[in-house]
């Protein structure tokens, strides 16, 4: 055995030390709760110097994906983490990493896939990566996910495959346990060995092509390959498991079970509740009743003949399923058990049992329950455990309305009139302050937001101006959990909520079908504006969708508040965070000061594709605001897609005080870095010049009024603070040079 220290550490911190201890040379990535504390953990380390990995913070996580097959062709050793709707975002790429036989390993930390959207834990994401050619890993404990991470890009490096190791979201991952880990990271490098690559890409002298175009046969010789290295992963794991276990400590194998030698009942589960069902083993041997439980290690290729031997002497067998493979009367692990139980021969009853969706906790006294429904006669051998009552056809009681709906009776009061002037342009009347207060509020006071989030405070200056019937569609982010949590709702108007990645091809659907359903008399004739409201880095992942539907030209309106990073799943940096600042993705350190690279323009891009409005806009100009809405939601119903974007106070992860939030965004506009103008039919204006009236101040002073900018302003950082202050003025200067020009 090597020698070993005690770690105190979770699943997501032990997965980062095992990979800087492997040395890896890579990590693509993109956060998502419950994964991202591995890439936060390792930018720390890198921040201190502890480690030389690459880490590129992709905009989505199919492009993260991208980046971590291209690094694995080029002869890198590449990690990535994932979970949920990010596995499912890059799923197809998963099989091209198989199926051009490129080693690397992925941690997918398994989280509930929405709709609707959940963050807790359970097996619903990973039981689609069963068919992408993967070997797959499964770690119960925290000491298994550091074990495991290190098997399997032995593992991966030997069949020339990619290795998922997965493991519980929130349990898992986040609960902290006595660990042990090599001292010596020499120690993890040796056990793996050196890379070798049998074809290497970057021979220049030897070119090879990489994913050829294929017809039968070649493709199905190429599945049989593929068919055969999974076979081959089969049969090198026990070895790669006895050669970690003579190194550690601690043995391995395919299947573990507890007590099933000799009982007449198991409890089959995958991850963190096989260890909960240990108690209940013990409490019910105690009385005498002879149970065992069983969880596998290894879910592909999956270890049916080892399974079935754990099983063998067993009257009653319960599989448990946190996952439903809908309409096939279990889940995955279920259907795969009882097919290789069949295949050994096994006469023992199986039921199946789906539990734990959403993350619902799993005591020993549901073990307890479940061993019971196990061996009772009479009942069904599937069911569902854990669910609140319903009617027969499975849905909740009838809600009944939390508001008064929001008709164009109630909003169509006069006060913000948009009207063409004649000139191909919008002139807006009225809209003061005092009298948008008469508009009601589409989105209640009921929601919750952090004190000071801008969230509800742009939203709500937006509506101000628009008196035509609304409909929003919010993308995931702190927008729509603060105002959606079941069963309660803030809108009084009908809202949608989609993923990020689509939520702008969503919107331009419903407003497509609405407009058919109006042409045809299905429904009232009548303007309706479509929101889409974007923010938390949104407008990176779902960029793509954004321009696309700009592109088509639907008429819609896109909202973004921009609140300068992954908010929603705890501040990591994204395109729109300025340069410099510290989040959990860009930390300060002696060899990293921040992010490090400028903040996106999201204005000039959309502005690129030709629609007919895009503005900024800031709570501390609130008139101008409102103008620029109503103008924008005029655009919208009437020519094509418009865009509005707002700078919006984060007071937890800016790490400044709720009670000075306008007078941020205010400085942020007075020093440029947030210019306020518009793009209305390919002509820039400037709404604001602060250089004209004697207020512009430098980039510095508004760094100085946040706490993830303040280190900035130390000596050692002012060459940073110098290149973001240049490329402010430049960006300012660009536009009041379209300003100055007739056609720009």
């Amino acid at each position: 055995m090597e020698k070993q220290i005690v770690e105190y550490a979770s699943g997501n911190e032990m997965a980062a030390i095992a990979i800087r201890q492997i040395g890896y040379d890579l990590m693509g990535y993109y956060p998502i709760t419950p994964s991202t504390q591995i890439a936060e953990g390792l930018d720390t380390m890198k921040a201190n110097g502890d480690t030389d990995l690459i880490m590129i913070a992709a905009e989505g996580e199919h492009s993260a994906a991208g980046i971590c097959y291209g690094a694995s062709v080029a002869g890198g050793r590449v990690i990535n983490a994932t979970s949920a709707n990010g596995l499912m975002y890059a799923l197809e790429q998963f099989p091209v990493q198989s199926g051009t036989r490129y080693p690397m390993v992925m941690n997918v930390v398994c989280r509930t896939i929405s709709g609707p959207l959940s963050i807790k834990g359970d097996h619903s994401d990973i039981m689609f990566l069963l068919n992408a050619g993967w070997p797959i890993l499964f770690a119960h404990s925290v000491q298994e996910v550091y074990d495991f991470n290190i098997i399997a890009l032995k593992l991966a490096e030997q069949v020339n495959l990619p290795v998922a190791v997965a493991y519980d979201g929130f349990f898992t991952s986040h609960q902290k346990r006595r660990c042990m880990r090599f001292e010596k990271d020499e120690t993890v490098r040796n056990f793996i060995g050196p890379k070798k690559e049998e074809y290497p890409f970057l021979d220049m002298a030897h070119p090879i092509t990489v994913g050829s175009y294929m017809n039968e046969p070649d493709l199905i010789n190429n599945r049989y390959q593929l068919h055969l290295a999974m076979k081959q992963a089969g049969k090198i794991l026990p070895s790669l498991f006895e050669d970690f276990g003579r190194l550690s400590g601690r043995y391995y194998e395919k299947v573990e079970g507890y007590q099933n030698e000799d009982a007449d009942t198991l409890l089959i589960l995958l991850g963190s509740s096989y260890d909960t069902s240990l108690e209940a083993v013990d409490a019910l041997r105690a009385k005498g009743k002879k149970k065992g439980s069983v969880t596998l290690h290894v879910l592909r290729p999956f270890p049916g003949k080892e399974l079935a031997e754990c099983c063998k002497r067993a009257k009653n067998i319960l599989v448990a399923d946190r996952q439903d493979s809908y309409g096939a009367g279990g889940g995955n692990l279920s259907l795969e058990t009882r097919a290789a139980l069949q295949k050994s021969g096994s006469k023992a009853k199986i039921k199946s049992l789906i539990y734990g969706l959403g993350g619902k906790d799993f005591f020993a006294e549901d073990a307890v329950k479940m061993f019971a429904w196990a061996g009772k006669k009479g009942t069904s051998d599937f069911a569902y455990y854990g669910v609140s009552e319903s009617d027969d056809n499975g849905k909740d009681q009838e809600q009944g309305d939390f508001f008064e709906a929001l008709t164009s009776e109630r909003t169509k009061l006069g006060v913000v009139k948009a009207e063409p002037t004649g000139e191909g342009e919008i002139k807006v009347t009225g809209g003061s302050l005092n009298e948008t207060t008469a508009l009601p509020k589409r989105l209640a006071p009921g929601h919750g937001a952090c004190p000071g989030c801008g969230i509800p405070v742009n939203v709500n200056l937006l509506l101000r101006a628009i008196e035509d019937p609304v409909v929003l569609l919010f993308q995931t982010g702190c927008g729509m959990i603060i105002t959606s949590a079941y069963p309660r709702t803030s809108f009084k108007v009908p809202y949608v909520h989609n993923l990020f990645q689509n939520g702008a091809a969503t919107l331009s659907g419903i407003a497509e079908i609405c407009y058919r359903k109006q042409a045809k008399g299905e429904i009232p004739p009548g303007d309706i504006i479509f929101i889409m409201v974007s923010g938390d880095g949104g407008m990176d992942i779902g960029m793509g969708s954004a321009l696309g539907t700009a592109l088509r030209g639907h008429r819609v309106l896109f909202f973004e508040y921009d609140n300068g990073g992954y908010m929603n799943t705890g501040y990591q940096l994204s395109y729109s965070t300025p340069k410099g600042a510290k989040s959990a993705t860009s930390h300060v350190g002696k060899k990293q000061y921040g992010k490090t690279f400028f903040h996106k323009d999201m204005p000039q891009i959309m502005a690129a594709t030709g629609i007919p409005y895009v503005a900024t806009v800031a709570e501390s100009n609130p008139a101008d605001f409102i103008k620029k809405a109503a103008k924008a939601a005029y655009y919208a119903k009437t020519t094509g897609t418009a865009y509005v974007k707002a700078l919006s106070a984060c007071p937890l992860n800016w790490n400044d005080k709720p009670s000075t939030e306008r007078k941020v965004i205010g400085a942020a506009v007075d020093c440029c870095y947030f210019p306020l103008y518009e793009v209305e039919q390919g002509k820039t204006r400037l709404s604001y010049d602060p250089e004209k009236i004697g207020n512009k101040i430098p980039v510095s002073d508004w760094l100085a009024m946040m706490g993830r900018t303040k280190h900035l302003l130390k000596e050692e950082y002012s060459e940073i603070v110098a290149e973001m202050q240049k490329e402010v003025d430049r960006r300012f200067q660009v536009l009041k040079a379209k300003d100055e020009n007739p056609v720009l």
